[in-house]
């Protein structure tokens, strides 16, 4: 469990029986200076730069700016700890699709299953309410536990970008990964029976 206090929760969003998906409020700054300067977690995602309290406050004032394009969200446990993040990006209605993209900051939290949890959520409003028929996500190589869960919520390996990113020394793959609608809607009906 890290150093900084537990943000108050923002207004709830999504629920499932052990995540939450809320709105993010200024309160969750401190936690996102602990994660995106940690290096055990910037590792794994995709854009790596050393992040100032007034560029995470711009950010998170600058959300309603990037509706409908870009939405970010806050996951919780429903015991009540803020754990990381989870957003649709470049959400394009002509073509249907869009981009997650997601980071578990609290590291005695990963591998948990949260993170399908927190997607699951994400993909019933992208393709039940947002009506997108594909979501695509960007995976590093060496990031398993970012390939598993994607694979829990139906994502499949689409393409295979070799060397794209540089990470630790050493050039490594980036992955992308989708899921259709149609493919998760059996996922999604097994899950309500069983997480929500």
């Amino acid at each position: 469990m890290s150093e900084v206090q537990n943000p108050k929760p923002g207004p709830l969003f999504r629920k499932s029986k052990r995540v939450s998906l809320r709105v993010i409020t200024k309160d969750c700054v401190p936690k996102y200076l602990e994660w995106f300067n940690d290096r055990e977690v910037t590792k794994y995602l995709t854009t790596i730069y050393p992040m100032s309290e007034q560029e995470e406050i711009e950010w998170v004032e600058g959300m309603p700016k990037r509706k409908p394009t870009d939405v970010v969200f806050a996951i919780w446990t429903n015991e009540g700890r803020f754990i990381g993040n989870l957003g649709l990006h470049k959400i394009n209605f002509i073509d249907g699709t869009a981009v997650t993209g997601a980071v578990i900051g609290e590291k005695d939290c990963w591998s948990k299953g949260y993170g399908t949890e927190a997607k699951m959520l994400l993909l019933d409003w992208a393709f039940n309410v947002l009506n997108l028929r594909k979501i695509n996500s960007h995976v590093l190589g060496f990031n398993g536990r970012s390939k598993r869960y994607s694979e829990k919520c139906g994502y499949k390996v689409e393409a295979v970008l070799k060397a794209q990113r540089f990470r630790d020394g050493k050039y490594a793959d980036e992955v992308i990964m989708s899921v259709f609608k149609a493919d998760w809607l059996p996922l999604w009906e097994k899950f309500r029976e069983t997480s929500l």
